[in-house]
């Protein structure tokens, strides 16, 4: 096999990886503003306009939609791994602290009302999220307060005007597109002329703190994360598992099927106002006019249903049958933030399972010892340390499946990536396995996207550590799948059936593993077309189409292995019968 990675195009990342981890062993804060030179010089794909004086939107709503909102008030952010390590280092107080959250970042982090923000980090991963973050954060927050300090603009700001025209002027004022100050608008919602005033007002100067990096400290808090999944239910050192890495929603809806039982809650949400464009959807499916499934429709709207506080009796309900139906939720407590969810097989209700996974003979399930374990994906080299712990504390892994998004240098958003390569940047490894997907698999379940399988993928260290040099080496090798989370995962699939620890930078062959094994990516990204969607925080209703569809795939898959093993078992038995009868 022909495989060229792209060590020659990456020396600036290089550069600015070893300059922010030399300088978090310092004991002391660590200024952000001394990264900036180096921030910059990398040239960064989210982050191309970081040199110039104008300020780089699309950068700054990225940053905004990934940091939580205090970061407005936060001067100094600190990391750690648990919440020990934080009381040794003085501390003490941090669990008491005020909970926050990013809206497109999971990450469990605490502010102190003042100034400080802690934040638990599962893995390395995060320190190549967080900091290059910051940075640009900082950098643009500073271009945004030169261009902000103009009496015109600081008048306009004690009393905004908001209508277009409004916008027109102080789009103006700042030098920027008003598309770009809409989009921002729409991120920082009610808190948007207070955070413009704010930026108006100082200068941001951020600094960070590591508390401790050891591969020891990450492990000690995905061991504490798990221990809670553990005490919650103890069954799980002695059950087989089917491992999914997906998120918290789509899986557990399929198995409960409790937005399609409870539609005549739902509908009268559409008739709000704030959800006009939603009850068109649901007009046109209806009426046949566009493809759209159904099914996906109603668990979109009960997800966005109970978010709301009109929701309570509905979340309620909600659980009372999930935990019927055989399915536990565990949120995180220690750690980093990763909900799981447990299926008991055995326990399923057939007459609750979405339609389109109900397979003949599913009620064969109730003979069932397996569980679905269910993860919300980690970031990261976060998923190494996670698979490896846990693959060793659950009685028997037989399947392991991984559905996530990902950036596409060849497709749409919406689509879905089906790899059988994956050349991963954490240990340099190229992985070569069968995918237990094929696009058969998925493209029954798509509407609007396009299944592209036999795809070559690869596994960065940050979504800001890529330039379009990096990319474009990549592209040129057919390397089209980019996310964080596959190469990780595949090093530990490697040592949970190899007797040593994964090789590095080498070819490796995971052909004939003795468990199930199947990735599935859906498009959330196009950097390569340049287009304006780096600061979207979501994929909307339309992303439901892939993401039902991945999990759809994913869900029937663990329903034919576990049937197929049920009949295997069952045929000794009978052929023992019939002996037993003959003689």
């Amino acid at each position: 096999m022909d495989r060229k990675v792209p060590h020659t195009a990456s020396e600036e990342i290089e550069l600015y990886i070893r300059t922010y981890y030399s300088l978090l062993r310092s004991s002391a804060d660590v200024q952000i503003r001394t990264l900036e030179e180096v921030h910059a010089n990398m040239g960064a794909s989210l982050h191309l306009r970081a040199r110039g004086l104008d300020p780089d939107l699309s950068a700054f709503i990225y940053c905004s939609l990934r940091l939580p909102p205090c970061i407005v008030d936060v001067e100094r952010v600190v990391l750690g791994q648990t919440s020990e390590l934080f009381r040794q280092r003085g501390f003490a107080d941090v669990e008491s602290w005020q909970p926050v959250a990013a809206p497109a970042r999971r990450r469990r982090s605490l502010f102190d009302g003042e100034r400080t923000m802690a934040c638990y980090i599962a893995s390395g991963t995060d320190i190549d999220d967080i900091l290059p973050l910051l940075t640009a954060f900082q950098i643009e927050w500073n271009k945004l307060h030169v261009r902000l300090r103009g009496e015109q603009v600081l008048g306009f700001l004690r009393e905004p005007v908001e209508t277009p025209e409004g916008l027109d002027i102080l789009a103006g004022g700042m030098g920027i597109d008003r598309d770009d100050l809409v989009r921002l608008q729409r991120v920082w919602g009610a808190s948007f002329w207070s955070m413009l005033r704010a930026v108006a007002s100082r200068e941001k100067r951020l600094a960070v703190r590591l508390l401790a990096g050891s591969l020891n400290d990450y492990r000690r808090g995905i061991q504490q994360w798990f221990e809670h999944i553990e005490q919650t239910f103890p069954e799980i050192r002695r059950r087989p598992v089917y491992f999914v890495s997906s998120n918290p929603h789509s899986l557990v809806n399929l198995v409960s099927g409790f937005g399609l039982r409870h539609e005549q809650d739902l509908l009268p949400v559409l008739e709000r106002p704030e959800n006009s464009d939603l009850r068109r959807e649901w007009e046109d499916i209806e009426a046949r006019h566009v493809p759209s499934s159904r099914e996906n429709f109603l668990y979109y709207v009960l997800k966005k249903h109970l978010q709301t506080e009109s929701g309570a009796g509905l979340r309620k309900l909600r659980l009372a049958d999930e935990l019927a139906a055989g399915i536990l939720r565990i949120p995180s407590e220690h750690g980093p933030d990763i909900t799981a969810q447990i299926v008991d097989l055995a326990r399923l209700r057939p007459d609750w399972v979405d339609p389109r996974v109900r397979l003949d003979g599913l009620d064969r399930l109730s003979e069932s010892d397996a569980l679905i374990l269910n993860i919300d994906y980690p970031l990261g080299m976060a998923a190494y340390l996670l698979l490896s712990h846990l693959a060793t504390r659950v009685g028997e892994v037989r399947g392991i499946y991984l559905i996530g998004k990902a950036a596409t240098l060849n497709g749409v958003i919406g689509d879905i990536m089906i790899p059988g390569v994956f050349h991963d940047e954490h240990s340099q490894n190229t992985y070569l396995f069968s995918n237990a997907f094929t696009a058969e698999s998925v493209a029954d379940h798509l509407v609007y996207g396009t299944v592209l399988d036999n795809q070559k993928g690869v596994s960065v260290r940050g979504t800001f550590l890529q330039t379009p040099r990096y990319m474009d080496v990549f592209y040129r090798e057919g390397y089209t799948d980019i996310e964080m989370e596959a190469g990780p995962y595949l090093s530990a699939v490697y040592e949970l059936y190899r007797p040593k620890r994964h090789p590095d930078n080498e070819i490796v062959n995971l052909q004939g593993l003795p468990f199930d094994l199947g990735i599935l990516h859906y498009a959330s990204d196009t950097p390569l077309s340049k287009g304006r969607n780096l600061g979207s925080g979501s994929l909307s209703y339309f992303g439901m189409d892939p993401t039902y569809a991945a999990a759809l795939a994913t869900l029937r898959r663990i329903f034919e292995v576990e049937l197929g093993r049920l009949e295997a078992s069952a045929q000794p038995v009978r052929a023992a019968g019939r002996g037993r009868g003959s003689a």
